[in-house]
């Protein structure tokens, strides 16, 4: 890291980065966790201050307006019962309809293309039911080697289940030897090198480990290029950077709600299948039939309740529906999206994209100032002091606003414990091993007064693990 300030490090400027924000309004929009309810025994000075929240990367804080909302739901079923159906302040029998045209415009869809349903992995496995048809001879399915770890299961399975073995069937991508995250031209030459045994291309949109950003209209492409089906998993890419689902091509992609979408632990999760698919209602045995894993909900709603036995597809992603959505989980996910779709991704990437080169440029020069010693080499065991360097890529069009840092070194107590005292600060972020720690400045309600906290946070545990010199 450079040991030159690239940026104002004084509190009075953070200060007044925030007063200039267009969306510091948008804060008070969430319920944001003091330090005394985060930090187990907290007693000294401060505990009644907002902590400094960097997980939104794993779960989002909760709008304000969610309990509410949730009320209705719970007071019309006691109210009306079943007749909360059609009764309700927001209906339940057609809730998904509520959340389809604000999902669709935040990842860049048509609303036909989009349905809001079940959770991330059980939407990955139904779409690989539908798009991952191996034969003998195209059978692979690529992913990135840091995929999450339910991805690397998930495909694994499909091989299996499929009979294949798994580790011949999965192409994993890795960096190049002292890189830590992928080049473009490398995914495009993997995909290029095994190019007719490729059935199916699978990648993080945003690496939920480096926070890199994948360049997704360039892989889906050369997915294509070989006759392979490409999907995308946006667990950390939706809510996070702007998307274009339709106009790349995408065959089809699956998020989560919970982490950048605001909606809850466990919340319902949303799926994209592009319209050359979505429309496809052909039946069995006939002419371009798509093979898919039906339930109720996905039939056709014109036909749904005459109760028969045979399937119509709705000429739509709700094909893929296999149930009626549980309604207190599908109403968090319509207060975000309503959130979401009053300020504009734009504006929020803008901001993102401003947070996190601020934040970098506070951080790299603690890490110059304090860390970093010229010994403390990367990856070098030992008790030598923490050292600090980010994984995530520098460029902003190469990240989204999650900043993965590298605790180098062994310091006192290891990479652990530096991590540790972050979070004795009132800092929230966490840790993936062996010695990443992952900071979400999500722009929704992050401020630059909390870079600045987290700067002065990272300055103290440094100087308190020897990292001074």
């Amino acid at each position: 890291m450079s040991t030159t300030p690239t940026v104002n490090t004084s509190e009075s400027h953070a200060i007044e980065l925030d007063r200039l924000d267009p969306l510091r309004s948008c804060r008070e929009l969430f319920s944001v966790p003091l330090v005394r309810d985060v930090v187990e025994g907290f007693s000294g000075p401060g505990g009644d201050a907002a902590c400094v929240y960097w997980c939104g990367n794993s779960l989002g804080l909760m709008p304000k307006a969610t309990p509410a909302a949730l009320a209705e739901d719970l007071e019309a079923w006691g109210r009306l019962g079943v007749e909360g159906h059609f009764h309700a302040k927001h209906p339940w029998f057609p809730a998904h309809e509520f959340v389809r045209d604000t999902a669709a415009r935040l990842v860049g869809a048509s609303p036909h293309e989009v349905v809001v349903m079940n959770s991330l992995t059980a939407n990955l496995h139904l779409m690989m039911a539908s798009f991952y048809r191996p034969t003998s001879e195209r059978f692979k399915i690529v992913i990135e080697d840091t995929a999450f770890p339910s991805d690397s299961y998930a495909v694994a399975s499909q091989a299996a289940l499929h009979g294949f073995d798994p580790s011949v069937a999965v192409v994993r991508l890795k960096p190049r030897a002292g890189e830590e995250t992928l080049l473009t031209e490398d995914v495009l030459a993997t995909i290029a090198e095994h190019g007719k045994s490729i059935a199916l291309v699978m990648i993080g949109g945003v690496n939920y480990f480096t926070g890199q950003l994948m360049e997704m209209g360039r892989i889906t492409e050369a997915g294509h290029r070989v006759g392979a089906i490409v999907g995308w998993d946006l667990a950390h890419a939706a809510g996070n950077v702007p998307l274009s689902l339709h106009d790349w091509d995408a065959d089809f992609a699956c998020w989560c709600s919970y982490k950048y979408l605001n909606s809850g632990p466990g919340a319902i999760a949303g799926c994209f299948v592009h319209e050359r698919h979505a429309r496809n209602t052909a039946g069995f045995g006939e002419a371009g039939f798509l093979p898919r894993l039906a339930g109720w909900w996905g039939n056709d709603p014109a036909t749904r309740f005459k109760m028969g036995p045979d399937f119509v597809p709705a000429p739509s992603a709700d094909a893929w529906s296999l149930s009626n959505p549980p309604i207190m989980a599908l109403t968090p996910v319509r207060v975000s999206l309503e959130i979401f779709d009053r300020v504009g991704m734009g504006a929020l990437r803008t901001k993102s994209e401003q947070m996190a080169v601020y934040l970098r440029g506070l951080v790299e020069d603690v890490a110059g100032q304090v860390g970093n010693p010229p010994h403390a080499v990367a990856g070098q065991a030992g008790n030598l002091p923490h050292a600090v360097q980010f994984i995530t890529p520098r460029e902003p069009s190469a990240r989204g606003c999650q900043l993965s840092i590298a605790v180098r070194g062994g310091g006192v107590g290891g990479p652990r414990a530096l991590h540790k005292a972050l979070s004795a600060a009132g800092v929230v972020s966490d840790f993936r091993e062996p010695n990443v720690v992952r900071v979400a400045p999500v722009p929704l309600y992050n401020t630059f007064h909390d870079c600045w906290r987290f700067a002065s946070a990272l300055r103290r545990a440094l100087e308190t693990s020897g990292g001074g010199r």
